[in-house]
C-alpha cells in the first residue's frame, strides 16, 4: 500500500466522513407548491449549444422608453436629450425614443429630436404603441419629418393574459395584432412623406409564456399584412416580458421560431430579455446563438422590476472574447456618470465592467497572481517586440485590461486585512516603481497586516507609502535612525580589494567610516564593525527606478544585524551609495527597536 492510499484509508476509516448522506438541507417551509415549473421545448436537434458568437448583433436601446418609464422620477426633457446624445455617441443606430401616445412629454420629446435635427442620418428612432387606432394615429403623427423611423406595435398573446386581462380567444388576440398592423400602415401612408425611411416592428408580448404555435400564427398573420420582402424588412421582437424560464428554454424558443417563420430572410428576429430571474444577459447571449439578429435592452440593465437586458454587460462580454461590440465603451466611467445623471439611479459597485470595485482585488492570493500576471505580460510583450498595450491580454483575475475601458491600474489592487504580500508589492511597484524582492514582500506585508489588524478597514496606497517610508526610508520630516550617510569614496587596489571611506553622522556626530572588503558593500560592513555594529549581508538586489542620465536606483539588502534578520532599502542616483544606504536602513531598523 502506498503512503498516499494509506492516508486516504485512514480518513475513510473515520466514524463520520463527509458525504452526501451527512450533508442534508432542511425543508425551507416556504410555499413553493404554489408555483409551477416552466415547460421545455421539444427540440431534440437544437443547434444553438454548438454555436459561438462571432459578431455583434444589431442593438436597440430602449433607455428612453422602457428604461425611462420605469423610473421613480422620469427624465426631464434635458436629461432625455443628454441620454439620447450619449447613445448616439456610443454608436447605437436604433434607439427607441418614447411612447408618444402616452402623453405630451414623450410626444414633445420625439418632436424636438426631429425639429432640432438631432437625429443623425444613419440612426433610426423607434416609437412604441398599443394596437388602438387613436394611439396609432398619434404615434405616427409624432414621426412626421423624421429621416428614419420605426413604429413598434405590441399586444400580449399569452394564455394568462388572454384569460385574465383580455378575456378573448386566440382569434380575438390575433385580430388585434392584424388590425393594428394594418392601421400603422394606413397612417404611415397618410401622414409620412417619401423622405421618411419607414420600418415596422411587432412584438407578441409575453412571448416567453405564449404557446409557440400561436406565437408563430400571430407573427405570420402580421407578416401577411406587412408583406416583408426584398428591401422591406419586418422586425419580429420576441420578449421575455417577465423572465420565467431558464435561458436555454428561451434559446430553444428562439431557434424554433427562427426555423419555422416563413420569409425568414426578410425578418429581423429581435430578442428582448428582462431580468426577473437574474439571467437576462445569458438569455440574450443564448438567443443570439439560437438565431436572433438583434438585441434590445438598456444601459446597465435599467427597466421595470429587476430591469431589462444590460446592453453594457452583453457588449463588453463580446469585447472580452475578441469580438468588436460595434459600440464604444472605452470611457466606461463617463458612460456611467451620464447614466446616473439621467436616470438618477446608481450603478452598483460590483456591476460587471463598470462598478467601482470590479477591477479591484483585496485577497492576498489574488493580488499575488495579478502582480505576477502584469510582470509576465510586460516580459512577454517585450520579448515579442510590441507595446504592452497591444499584446494579447492575459492577467489572472482580470478578464479585460482596465485601461481598455478608461480605468487606471491604481484601483486594481487595494489592501485590507485580507490582503497579502502580492497586493502590497503591486502598489509599491505601480505607484513608486519599487520592485521588492520576495522575502522583503513577506516582511513588509506583516508590517501592513499589523496596521490593518490594529486599525481595521482599508489601507490606501498613500498609507502604504507612508508606512514604507517610515519603516525603511527616513525623510527630512521624519529623520529617524542612529546613522545617516551623506557620501562615500572608494578605490580598488591592485589585488582587487575595495577601500572605502564614507562620510556619516553617527549619534549626531560627524564621523568618517573606513573599511576594506571585496566590494563596496563588504568594505562598508567592515567599516561599521569598527564602530561596534555587527552586520552581515544575506541577500542583495537593485534596479533602476527610471531611465536617463539622472536616473535613480533602488537597492534592497537583507542583513543580519546583531542576530536579527531585517531588510533595508536605499534610493540614490549613485548605485553604490544606494547600496550603502540600504545597509544603513537595515541597521537603523534593528537599533530602532
Amino acid at each position: 500500500m502506498t503512503e498516499q492510499s494509506a492516508i486516504a484509508r485512514a480518513f475513510n476509516d473515520r466514524p463520520t466522513p463527509i458525504t452526501a448522506a451527512t450533508v442534508q438541507q432542511k425543508p425551507s417551509g416556504m410555499p413553493f407548491h404554489r408555483y409551477l415549473p416552466f415547460g421545455t421545448v421539444d427540440l431534440p436537434d437544437r443547434t444553438w449549444p454548438n454555436q459561438a458568437i462571432a459578431k455583434a448583433p444589431r442593438w436597440l436601446s430602449t433607455d428612453l422608453r422602457d428604461g425611462n418609464q420605469a423610473l421613480i422620477d422620469p427624465m426631464s426633457p434635458a436629461r432625455k436629450r443628454k441620454m439620447f446624445d450619449l447613445l448616439v455617441k456610443l454608436g447605437y443606430k436604433e434607439i427607441e425614443v418614447g411612447f408618444p401616445s402616452s402623453g405630451a412629454t414623450d410626444y414633445d420629446f420625439v418632436r424636438s429630436l426631429i425639429e432640432e435635427r438631432a437625429i443623425p442620418e444613419d440612426v433610426t428612432i423607434s416609437v412604441l404603441t398599443q394596437a388602438r387606432e387613436d394611439l396609432i394615429e398619434r404615434t405616427v403623427e409624432s414621426l412626421i419629418g423624421a429621416p428614419r423611423a420605426t413604429v413598434h406595435l405590441y399586444n400580449a398573446t399569452s394564455p394568462l393574459f388572454r384569460r385574465v386581462v383580455f378575456k378573448g380567444s386566440r382569434e380575438d388576440i390575433k385580430g388585434i395584432a392584424v388590425d393594428g398592423t394594418r392601421l400603422v400602415m394606413e397612417y404611415a401612408e397618410k401622414l409620412l412623406g417619401e423622405n421618411t425611411v419607414f420600418g415596422y416592428e411587432y412584438s407578441p408580448e409575453i412571448f416567453i409564456d405564449t404557446e409557440l404555435d400561436f406565437a408563430l400564427e400571430v407573427c405570420e398573420a402580421v407578416m401577411d399584412v406587412w408583406q416583408p420582402g426584398e428591401g422591406r424588412e419586418i422586425i419580429l421582437n420576441l420578449p421575455t416580458t417577465v423572465e420565467r424560464s431558464t435561458p436555454n428554454v428561451y434559446a430553444d424558443k428562439i431557434e424554433w421560431m427562427s426555423r419555422n417563420l416563413s420569409r425568414r430572410e426578410f425578418v429581423c428576429l429581435s430578442s428582448h430579455p428582462h431580468n426577473d430571474r437574474g439571467t437576462g444577459v445569458a438569455s440574450a447571449e443564448l438567443a443570439i446563438m439560437a438565431g436572433a439578429d438583434r438585441v434590445e435592452g438598456c444601459l446597465f440593465g435599467q427597466g421595470e422590476r429587476t430591469g431589462n437586458l444590460d446592453l453594457v454587460n452583453v457588449g463588453m462580454n463580446l469585447f472580452s472574447q475578441g469580438v468588436d461590440p460595434m459600440i464604444d465603451f472605452s470611457d466606461i466611467d463617463e458612460i456611467r456618470r451620464t447614466y446616473e445623471y439621467c436616470n438618477q439611479m446608481v450603478v452598483p459597485e460590483r456591476h460587471p465592467y463598470a462598478g467601482d470595485l470590479v477591477y479591484t482585488s483585496f485577497s492576498g492570493s489574488h493580488q499575488d497572481a495579478i502582480k505576477k500576471g502584469f510582470d509576465a505580460l510586460e516580459a512577454d510583450a517585450e520579448a515579442a517586440g510590441v507595446p504592452v498595450g497591444e499584446y494579447t491580454w492575459g492577467v489572472p483575475y482580470l478578464p479585460i485590461d482596465p485601461k481598455d475601458v478608461g480605468r487606471s491600474y491604481e484601483a486594481v489592487i487595494r489592501v485590507n486585512s485580507q490582503s497579502g504580500k502580492g497586493g502590497i508589492a503591486y502598489v509599491l511597484k505601480n505607484d513608486h516603481k519599487l520592485d521588492l524582492p520576495r522575502r522583503m514582500q513577506i516582511e513588509f506585508s506583516k508590517i501592513i497586516q499589523a496596521k490593518t489588524d490594529a486599525e481595521g478597514g482599508e489601507v490606501t496606497p498613500a498609507d502604504i507609502w507612508a508606512v514604507f517610508q517610515d519603516e525603511y526610508l527616513p525623510t527630512p520630516a521624519n529623520p529617524w535612525g542612529r546613522i545617516a550617510l551623506s557620501g562615500s569614496r572608494s578605490l580598488t587596489t591592485e589585488d582587487g580589494r575595495d577601500v572605502l571611506s564614507a562620510e556619516a553622522v553617527v549619534d549626531g556626530r560627524p564621523v568618517t567610516l573606513s573599511g576594506t572588503g571585496n566590494g563596496p558593500v563588504s568594505a562598508f560592513v567592515n567599516a561599521l564593525a569598527e564602530i561596534g555594529v555587527d552586520v552581515r549581508v544575506l541577500d542583495y538586489a537593485e534596479h533602476a527606478l527610471s531611465e536617463g542620465g539622472d536616473a535613480q536606483a533602488a537597492a534592497y539588502v537583507e542583513c543580519a544585524v546583531d542576530g536579527q534578520v531585517l531588510w533595508g532599502v536605499g534610493i540614490d542616483g549613485n548605485t553604490v551609495l544606494a547600496s550603502l544606504k540600504a545597509v544603513i536602513s537595515a541597521v537603523n531598523r534593528a537599533q530602532r527597536g
